[in-house]
């Protein structure tokens, strides 16, 4: 067995859609002859936990080590684990505040515990690759350190940009600066970048002239085919068009603009909105709950809470159509969440709120989409009819299959197993 050492911040226990891509990597790594050893945080403040997802990785055999540290998260589970989310504007100012005063993240502390432990490990035992996961950046830097102190190959990926990052935030152009000579220097001591699209890719490429274009590999989000196996009961609301949503809000991603619109058309066409059940899955937040009040749509809507991962995607099964929404924000053509590949592992239509960028292309070659800017009222009304008007006559889309079957997290993974032995026979 080959074996390569995973420095990931996000992994089960925490749930949520940033933990999944790694998780699912290192499940997988054991079928084609490699044995993973993550590095991870300890009893962490999180805002959710799901212990099944654990239990995949235990089952998969994938060692683990827990690092304790004295992040703000760290700090905060010894007491509380799992946490609210608070109002957005609370959030951001917390993070606004983080960002100013820590640089690359506050997760610095634990970085250091992680690359700490990780000396002890590679002391006593022999690694062939180091992979890192990002964000947290910090994790990156400390990386680079080892690769630098032990000459053991570095890969490292970007499930989001690091500088530019669309949750970006510069109070001064020092902060940017630095950020920029952090990310040059861990960067440098890298032997291969693997990216989630293209547009994060050509990004690098162009902020850093000395990365060739083979140096980066794009391998995607996708989803864990093990996850859909077996058939699901049909939902109950017979003759209703069940629209699902899994996942948070934060930042620029907002149901606001959907709630507009399903308002709207509750006014003037009462007949469609009453062939609609809303259905949220996750932390739907107050201020949004409050929202659904003030529009007078509680009927239409139903808020199951916080899932297990395969609860929920039992749930997205259940589901008619899928919604997805991605805010305008600096840098938003480079986001293309996990959570859409998940969906498009269900094979269901998919109503798609976004900007233009890599995640409007994938809904397109998906196939089975209606595709709307992120705060079009008028269109998402218009889409609502559309839904309807299709799911009446039986008529909604088919998706590409295959498209759907280039996103199976097995597949993936054997394309990252591929780059580490690539790399090693050169």
């Amino acid at each position: 067995m080959f074996k390569v050492l995973v420095l990931a911040y996000y992994y089960p226990p925490m749930g949520l859609s940033g933990v999944q891509r790694t998780l699912k990597f290192t499940k997988y790594m054991s079928q084609f002859n490699w044995e993973p050893t993550v590095i991870t945080a300890g009893n962490i403040a999180y805002f959710a936990h799901d212990f099944a997802l654990l239990k995949e990785a235990e089952n998969a055999g994938v060692k683990i080590i827990r690092t304790e540290s004295y992040d703000p998260n760290s700090i905060i589970g010894k007491k509380y684990g799992t946490i609210n989310m608070p109002k957005e504007f609370v959030r951001r100012l917390y993070s606004n505040f983080s960002k100013t005063f820590f640089i690359p993240d506050n997760k610095k502390s634990w970085a250091k515990r992680a690359y700490e432990k990780a000396r002890e490990l590679l002391k006593k035992e022999h690694f062939d690759i180091i992979f890192v996961t990002i964000p947290p950046y910090s994790s990156f830097v400390y990386a680079a350190k080892l690769k630098e102190e032990f000459q053991i190959p570095l890969f490292v990926d970007y499930r989001d940009l690091w500088l530019g990052n669309h949750f970006a935030f510069y109070p001064t152009p020092w902060h940017k600066i630095k950020h920029k000579k952090l990310e040059y220097k861990a960067l440098h001591e890298s032997n291969k970048i693997i990216t989630i699209n293209r547009r994060i890719k050509e990004k690098l490429l162009t902020t850093y002239n000395f990365l060739n274009f083979n140096e980066i590999v794009i391998i995607p989000h996708g989803f864990d085919p093990a996850d859909f196996e077996g058939e699901i009961p049909k939902h109950n609301l017979t003759g209703k068009i069940k629209l699902t949503y899994s996942g948070i809000f934060y930042e620029s991603v907002t149901p606001v603009y959907l709630l507009k619109a399903f308002k709207e058309l509750s006014i003037e066409r009462p007949d469609i909105t009453a062939k609609y059940q809303l259905e949220f899955i996750g932390h739907l937040r107050n201020e949004n709950k409050k929202l659904v009040g003030q529009l007078g749509l509680t009927d239409f809507v139903n808020e199951v809470g916080y899932l297990e991962h395969i609860e929920a995607v039992k749930r997205i099964r259940q589901s008619d159509v899928l919604w997805m929404m991605i805010g305008n924000s600096p840098n938003s053509d480079t986001i293309s969440t996990s959570k859409l590949f998940e969906y498009f592992g269900s094979k269901k239509p998919i109503l798609g709120c976004v900007p233009d960028g890599v995640a409007k292309s994938a809904l397109l070659e998906y196939g089975a989409s209606f595709i709307t800017g992120p705060e079009d009222v008028l269109e998402i009304k218009k889409k609502l009819i559309e839904i309807h008007d299709l799911f009446i006559k039986n008529e909604l889309p088919k998706p590409n299959e295959e498209f759907i079957n280039k996103h199976n997290r097995v597949n993936l993974t054997e394309q990252l197993i591929t780059q580490f032995q690539f790399y090693l026979r050169t």
